[in-house]
C-alpha cells in the first residue's frame, strides 16, 4: 500500500487522533494551536470519555469505536496523518488498519512498529517512513543528550532514568512499563549512539506531584569536557523549540570512574574513563494537562513537531 500523499498546496494537513485519554486529548489541544496541521478526527472506545467530549466542543469528528469506528467516518477520507496515542497492545491492530487506506501513522506508543525517531536527533532520516515511532517520554527527554554527547565521543554506556509523578502515569503508562524500558533501551543505542543503553522508570507518588525529571549517565574513554558540554546545551536549546519547559537542572557533570569500577563490566574491552552526568527537568504546557506531566508533555510535543514537519515536506 503507498503512503497517502495529498498535495497540500499550502493548506494545514489533516489529521487525526486515535486515543481519548490525557496523551490524545493533550494532543489535540496543542494541534488546535498549529498553523501546519487541523484535527479533523478523534477515535477513542469510552463515549463517555472527557477528551471525545472536548473534541465534539471544538468541532472535531468523534467515535466511541475505535479505529474502525475512524475509518469509517466520512472525515477519515481526507485524513493525511493517524497519530496513535493508545498502547503498544493496540497499536500493531490501528497501525494496520489506517496503513490499509493509505495513511501516515505516527505511534506514541513504545510499540516499535516503524523506526524510533526523537525530532532534533534523526527525523529528517524517516521523513518517507510509513509509521513513525516517538520511542518513549523517557526517551525523548534523554536521547538527544546521548546524542549530543556521542557527537562529541564515543558512548560506551548510556544509562537514564526517568522520574515520573505518579500521577501523570496513566493506565496506558503503566500497562507498557515493560515496553518503555526496552524500547528506551534499544532507541539509547539506535538513535542515540551509545554502544549500550539502558533505561528505568520511576513512578514518584510524592504530593504534590513533582514535575518530570531525568538523569542521563554516559561512560566515555575521553572527552573534551568544554565541547561536550557546549554540545549538551545546544542540544538542550533545540528541544526547547518546541518544549519550552525543558531545561538543565545544574552544570553538566564530569567525574573520573577508576578501571576497576564494576560498571566497566557493561563494556567489556574498556577500561577506565569519565562519566558524564546531565540532570534535566521537564515542565508541561498545562495545555490539557497539570504543568508537572512533562513526560505526557514531551511526547505529545515531539509527535506534533514531527507531524508538522511531515507536513512541511509533503506541501
Amino acid at each position: 500500500m503507498s503512503v497517502h500523499t495529498r498535495e497540500f498546496s499550502g493548506a494545514r494537513a489533516k489529521i487525526a487522533i486515535i486515543g481519548s485519554g490525557n496523551i490524545g486529548t493533550d494532543l489535540m489541544f496543542k494541534a488546535l494551536l498549529s498553523r501546519r496541521v487541523e484535527v479533523v478526527a478523534m477515535a477513542g472506545i469510552d463515549p463517555g470519555s472527557d477528551g471525545l467530549a472536548r473534541a465534539r466542543r471544538r468541532g472535531v469528528a468523534t467515535t466511541h469505536e475505535g479505529v474502525d469506528g475512524l475509518v469509517a467516518l466520512p472525515e477519515f477520507a481526507d485524513v493525511d496523518i493517524v497519530l496513535d496515542a493508545t498502547s503498544a497492545g493496540a497499536h500493531a491492530y490501528n497501525s494496520a488498519t489506517v496503513r490499509e487506506h493509505g495513511k501516515r501513522v505516527i505511534d506514541l506508543t513504545p510499540a516499535a512498529i516503524g523506526p524510533y525517531v526523537v525530532p532534533p536527533v534523526n527525523l529528517e532520516e524517516h521523513l518517507a517512513a510509513p509509521n513513525i515511532n516517538m520511542v518513549t517520554c523517557g526517551g525523548q527527554a534523554t536521547i538527544p543528550i546521548v546524542a549530543a554527547v556521542a557527537g562529541e565521543t564515543p558512548v560506551h554506556y548510556a544509562e537514564i532514568v526517568a522520574s515520573i509523578a505518579s500521577k501523570s502515569a496513566g493506565p496506558g503508562t503503566r500497562a507498557n512499563i515493560d515496553e518503555f524500558t526496552e524500547t528506551t533501551s534499544r532507541a539509547i543505542e539506535q538513535v542515540g549512539g551509545a554502544q549500550r543503553g539502558k533505561a528505568i522508570i520511576v513512578l514518584n507518588p510524592a504530593e504534590p506531584p513533582l514535575i518530570m525529571r531525568d538523569t542521563v549517565y554516559c561512560l566515555v574513554s575521553d572527552c573534551d569536557e568544554d565541547k561536550v558540554a557546549a554540545a549538551v546545551a545546544a542540544m538542550v536549546e533545540k528541544v526547547q523549540g518546541y518544549v519550552p519547559g525543558y531545561r538543565l537542572k545544574q552544570a553538566v557533570q564530569f567525574s573520573p570512574v577508576p578501571p576497576d569500577e564494576p560498571v566497566w563490566t557493561m563494556v567489556p574491552g574498556v577500561r577506565g574513563g569519565t562519566k558524564v552526568s546531565v540532570f534535566l527537568e521537564v515542565e508541561g504546557a498545562a495545555h490539557y494537562l497539570p504543568a508537572y506531566a512533562g513526560n505526557l508533555d514531551i511526547m505529545t510535543s515531539a509527535a506534533l513537531r514531527t507531524a508538522e514537519r511531515l507536513a512541511e515536506v509533503s506541501a
